[in-house]
């Protein structure tokens, strides 16, 4: 058995999601797809935006079509409906619309290359996916177009799969090193449950930072971000605070002013990791000044892919790549899609 029977074992939707463009996302999709007819999984087929296109939107570089198999559903937009060179029966119109027309579940009659696509919001892509499940789907695969990481929130899948390779450095342990940021990062510590949960869970829809001292009160500040925020926020850090919950991005910005004492002494909370952009190298350095950090709800790996190839003219040795990964990562399958 494949990867992706494993996978279909422990998952009913699983994202697909590049570190950078070009790492091999498109690559690992068609790789999983053949897996699933193989292995006589029925799938559901949908992207956070569009993909399948035979030259990148963006960069205009040549790029992998995503190839169906018989019975697969997938998601289309009405404009591309008549680029498919597979055979596509319309099963069920719905009411997500998109920049390229409405979206309809199609069921694949006859094998085939397909451009796919979306609904953007998180919300619709899951309500999108019950469909898909009502129509028979065992598992859905989610593609995440154009290297949006976003995808990755925990909200919109059971877990991810995370692509990533040579494009992202012409150092092979700076692709390690990276990529394990990454996963480090999604895997960080949920916060527990408790009163301090349940009063953060209780304002979080107010989306503004907040602080709870050492009797579990909450204290929301009218601060909608903590981006260039970091003075405000030292300053309300009192001795009774212990927790710091900061809505939206969190940068080296967020706690550039806040004083080395109260950094160690308070625990920051965020709603995901996805929300996290601060490089490895900085990340250590925080870590080793006591910083300390939680998340409401973090993310799971489910496997790895590594490209060698980079657009840029460089490679590096397959093998090497992939076990040199898989050691630095040794509880998540990685795989090099491309052998």
């Amino acid at each position: 058995m494949g990867l992706i029977y494993d996978l279909s074992t422990k998952y009913k939707t699983l994202s697909i999601v590049g570190m950078a463009k070009n790492a091999g996302k498109t690559t690992a999709l068609n790789y999983l797809i053949e897996e699933a007819d193989d292995e006589g999984i029925r799938l559901g087929i949908t992207s956070t935006g569009r993909d399948g296109e035979t030259t990148d939107l963006v960069t205009g570089t040549e790029k992998p079509k995503v190839f169906l198999y018989e019975d697969t559903i997938v998601s289309v937009p009405s404009q591309l409906y008549d680029l498919a060179e597979a055979g596509l029966e319309i099963v069920e119109m719905t009411k997500f619309g998109t920049a390229i027309g409405q979206l309809m579940l199609c069921r694949v009659a006859d094998s085939g290359y397909v451009q796919i696509a979306g609904p953007v919001a998180t919300a619709d892509t899951k309500k999108m996916c019950a469909q898909m499940f009502d129509l028979g789907c065992e598992l859905i695969m989610i593609d995440g177009a154009i290297d949006r990481k976003s995808i990755a929130s925990p909200e919109t899948s059971d877990a991810i799969i995370l692509s990533t390779g040579a494009v992202i450095s012409r150092s092979m342990k700076k692709v390690v090193e990276e990529t394990s940021h990454i996963v480090n990062l999604y895997n960080l510590p949920e916060l527990e449950e408790g009163r301090v949960r349940t009063v953060l869970e209780e304002n979080i829809q107010k989306e503004k930072v907040m602080l709870v001292n050492k009797d579990d009160e909450v204290e929301v500040l009218d601060l909608s971000t903590g981006l260039g925020a970091s003075r405000y926020i030292d300053d309300a850090i009192t001795e009774d605070t212990r927790y710091v919950y900061i809505p939206g991005a969190f940068t080296n910005s967020v706690i550039a002013d806040i004083q080395p004492d109260k950094m160690k002494r308070v625990r920051f909370v965020l709603k995901d990791p996805t929300r996290i952009f601060i490089n490895a190298l900085n990340w250590r350095q925080l870590i080793k000044k006591g910083f300390d950090v939680s998340v409401m709800k973090n993310i799971e790996i489910a496997a790895v892919t590594v490209n060698p190839y980079s657009p840029n003219g460089y490679t590096f040795d397959h093998g090497v790549l992939r076990d040199t990964m898989q050691e630095a990562l040794p509880n998540i399958p990685v795989i090099d899609v491309r052998l």
